[in-house]
């Protein structure tokens, strides 16, 4: 399969996909997984399955899902090749007839062997390292090209990559979004390598067309570029990855770029993780107008929706876990995997009412797992806090321009009760912030800030990391660990 020339996941029909999904599935399955892969032959031996058992993504309920902490064992999920098997399989035979033994060897180590690596951030657990070969950097390469094209960029247009270098797959799926579109794209590096004012300086000569970036590293950049009455009028999107992007985010992002001259910006979030070794994005929406979902690639992967309680697929449009099965990958593969991630409408196969595709979507906030915490705020009981609201939360309060939520022990005291702390920047002419904010608490949510502390723009900055960490810092616990949970 070619994947430079595949267009037909814009605009094929449900049963299309599911169609041809099904055949790549059953030849990734029975010629690269179960062959080579060592997780998955010994999954497929418990459960007493075949790779002719799997003719379907609806056959995929048959095989268990993959969960985070078997990625552990690293070499497992990679594609290692028996070359005695190798040779035997009919691909292979047809290669060495077209191209010769010598040929055939040149192809086949460019599709498997490994040359590449990302990782997953560590935080919350060990790094996991996810390997691609050649024909792995083509994906994303087709991927970065399809991010694009779903963005509504032009060749012609000037972008900027201000993610932090570093083996994470943001950086990359954007450093060859650009390769692949064949246009001109300025790799910061973010605020750890050049600084915020940096890359303010930089963008200001360039004066590009679109912004890659996290969204609260590029809100610090957008206020220190209005601080210096800088004018970026060329400035049409934004794209932003890395973290969620609440309404609230989105509305100040708007109003900041208006104050440096861009008054019609397009803002669209991106979606992906390390697992999946590539990223979806939104289209553009008209302003005011919901979004119109994460776009996915049928023809790379296949998403599902289970009840995270039952592990059941769910309805069309219907909220749940995402869970990713990889379809022609090689190097680090996965099958079902549990992403931790609550989708909150689900997955629709609908066209997409702004750009019209019919590929599916995902759609509504992605919140994850992990960011429900227990908290004991009291002497009697535990508290489960979904951060995720309050990140939402807090970003759509009027006034608020930056933020952080920490959680401590009392008097530093393990024993002790937790505490919530808000930190807050107000917008100028803002009066009354912190009433604002603990009405804001009591009015959606069942716990109130222990404190809230207002600070200068300077010391929120340094508090969240800004230009010092790989990703900025708004919720941080600083329990000690074994309370973290």
């Amino acid at each position: 399969m070619n994947l430079r020339q595949t267009t037909w996941w814009e605009n094929a029909s449900t049963d299309e996909i599911h169609h041809r999904q099904g055949i790549i599935l059953s030849h990734f399955l029975k010629n690269r997984v179960l062959p080579f892969t060592r997780h998955y032959q010994n999954v497929f031996k418990a459960a007493g399955l075949e790779a002719q058992d799997i003719q379907s993504t609806d056959d995929l309920t048959k095989v268990p899902f993959t969960g985070k902490a078997e990625l552990s064992e690293t070499r497992d999920f990679v594609i290692v090749p028996d070359e005695a098997l190798l040779k035997k399989q009919w691909s292979t035979i047809k290669l060495a007839l077209r191209h010769g033994s010598k040929g055939a060897k040149r192809l086949l180590e460019r599709e498997l062997r490994p040359i590449f690596m990302t990782s997953t951030t560590g935080r919350s657990s060990a790094s996991i390292p996810f390997l691609y070969t050649q024909h792995d950097l083509d994906r994303l390469e087709t991927s970065g090209r399809r991010l694009m094209q779903v963005c509504s960029s032009k060749p012609e247009h000037r972008h900027i990559n201000a993610f932090p270098f570093a083996p994470h797959l943001a950086f990359w799926q954007a450093h060859y979004a650009g390769l692949g579109f064949n246009t001109f794209t300025l790799s910061t590096g973010g605020g750890k390598t050049m600084g915020t004012d940096g890359n303010v300086r930089v963008i200001s000569k360039l004066n590009p067309d679109a912004i890659i970036a996290m969204p609260t590293f590029l809100y610090h950049m957008l206020q220190e570029a209005a601080e210096q009455n800088v004018q970026w009028t060329n400035l049409k999107s934004l794209v932003l990855g890395g973290e969620k992007v609440p309404e609230g985010m989105r509305r100040k992002l708007r109003e900041l770029c208006a104050n440096i001259g861009a008054r019609h910006v397009s803002i669209m979030s991106t979606y992906g993780f390390t697992e999946a070794k590539i990223a979806w994005s939104e289209c553009p929406a008209p302003e005011g107008q919901v979004s119109g979902g994460f776009h996915i690639y049928p023809d790379m992967g296949f998403v599902e929706v289970i009840d995270p309680a039952t592990g059941e697929r769910v309805p069309d449009g219907q909220p749940g876990e995402i869970v990713f099965t990889q379809l022609d990958a090689r190097g680090s593969i996965v099958l079902r995997y549990r992403t931790g991630d609550l989708i909150e409408n689900g997955i629709t196969y609908e066209p997409c009412p702004y750009c019209g595709r019919t590929c599916p979507r995902l759609l509504g906030k992605i919140s994850r797992v992990a960011d429900i915490h227990h908290l004991n705020l009291d002497k009697l009981k535990g508290t489960l806090v979904d951060f995720n609201q309050l990140e939402h939360l807090i970003d759509d309060t009027p006034g608020i321009g930056a933020w952080q939520i920490e959680i401590r022990k009392h008097n530093d005291d393990p024993l002790d009760v937790d505490e919530l702390i808000v930190h807050a920047v107000g917008l100028n002419g803002t009066k009354n912030l912190k009433e604002t904010i603990k009405h804001r608490f009591q009015q959606k949510v069942e716990i109130t800030p222990n404190a809230i502390e207002l600070h200068s723009w300077k010391e929120m900055r340094k508090l969240q990391g800004v230009g010092k960490e790989l990703k900025e810092q708004k919720v941080i616990d600083h329990r000690p660990k074994g309370d973290q949970s």
